[in-house]
């Protein structure tokens, strides 16, 4: 069966689906491989590199006689309609925001899997692109805020006396919030932590930081995320923070709901209680922001206090994305694949709760 990996298209995106260093197990499960020219180019995987690990490169279209194709964002409707009836797709493909491209992918029955549907369990951690590319967003907010801020993270002792360590609060202590909480000290600064799972405090602390209590109930989801709380809650958690951003001078936002807009965390008026110079940097400006002025891929300046809105997190540290995402893609693929065929058993929790789209099916 032939295994497709097409450029990726969508603006920002730097990644690519399939790294040199794993065509190989895809070849050796009697699997062929088919990379278009170009495609891991943003990753620093060239072609030739391709060609050595036993794929073909291929100057144009690589989906129309694709058996299964590899994507990190989700194909277009241009590119669904290149599909041949029963080919296979894997790659990033949020449900709740794109129903007209479900509907295409049903219409020419291509089954397709998305990885933001993994189940969190044990056997399939190996599988969760969702942490993988959260863990690379979590490590590149630190490193913004780092830059960003107009003063040292770590302590310094000199002649010239004392430089006291940045504060830095991150909110959210899953996979993205504790990379960054880790590079955070690392770099050098004193880390509060908050999150509305307890759970986490343990967490934080073996990662070096402090946790913050509120005193708040827990609100723990499906799967270990978080769930949305009632704006009661809300509101009372954000009065109950905001002394602890007036104390920060680098704030970390990374709190997610899947399938849902991000929780406001943040408000302009918190912002406003910050102190001129300090940087707040929301990695959920894609999804709405944890900050009422986050502006995906913008830098707005409010009050002296710099609001970084995250755009392509992931994409911008192509090269271990790639690697990363690609073990993601293969380890899941492989799950699927028996002697040189891919054959999806729907017997298996992991495979049947990533399928989207199914013939004769409802999901």
């Amino acid at each position: 069966m032939r295994v497709a990996v097409p450029a990726e298209t969508r603006p920002g995106e730097r990644r690519v689906a399939l790294v040199p260093d794993a065509v190989h197990k895809l070849v050796e499960a009697g699997l062929e491989v088919v990379v278009q020219a170009g495609a891991g180019q943003h990753a620093f995987a060239g072609d030739d590199a391709y060609r050595e690990a036993g794929a073909t490169v291929v100057a144009g279209d690589v989906l129309a006689d694709a058996d299964v194709v590899l994507t990190v964002a989700p194909l277009t409707l241009d590119q669904v309609r290149l599909l041949k009836p029963g080919a296979l797709t894997l790659g990033f493909l949020p449900v709740e925001s794109q129903a007209e491209l479900l509907d295409a992918l049903r219409e020419h029955d291509v089954l397709a899997f998305a990885v933001e549907q993994v189940p969190r369990i044990s056997r399939a951690q190996s599988m969760d692109a969702l942490s993988s590319q959260a863990l690379v967003a979590g490590y590149r907010a630190a490193l913004v805020a780092a830059e960003r801020l107009p003063r040292f993270f770590p302590l310094f002792m000199t002649a010239a006396g004392t430089v006291a360590p940045a504060r830095v609060l991150v909110l959210g202590a899953g996979v993205a919030g504790l990379q960054a909480i880790a590079t955070a000290r690392r770099l050098g600064a004193v880390v509060e932590a908050y999150d509305v799972r307890p759970a986490s405090a343990d967490e934080v602390r073996s990662m070096g930081a402090s946790f913050i209590d509120l005193g708040l109930e827990a609100i723990e989801g499906a799967g270990g995320y978080a769930r949305e709380m009632a704006e009661e809650r809300a509101t009372r958690q954000r009065e109950l923070l905001t002394p602890y951003l007036a104390a920060s001078d680098a704030v970390i936002t990374t709190a997610a709901v899947p399938g849902r807009p991000a929780p406001l965390l943040v408000t302009t008026g918190m912002v406003e209680g910050m102190r001129p110079g300090s940087v707040l940097v929301d990695l959920a400006a894609e999804s709405g922001g944890n900050c009422e002025l986050s502006r995906p891929g913008e830098e707005v300046e409010h009050n002296g206090v710099l609001v970084v809105g995250m755009k392509d997190a992931a994409s911008a540290m192509p090269v271990h994305a790639s690697q990363l995402y690609a073990r993601n893609l293969v380890n899941l693929l492989l799950m699927m694949t028996t002697d040189g065929q891919v054959v999806p058993d729907f017997d298996d929790e992991v495979v049947a709760a990533a399928c989207v789209t199914r013939k004769d099916s409802d999901e």
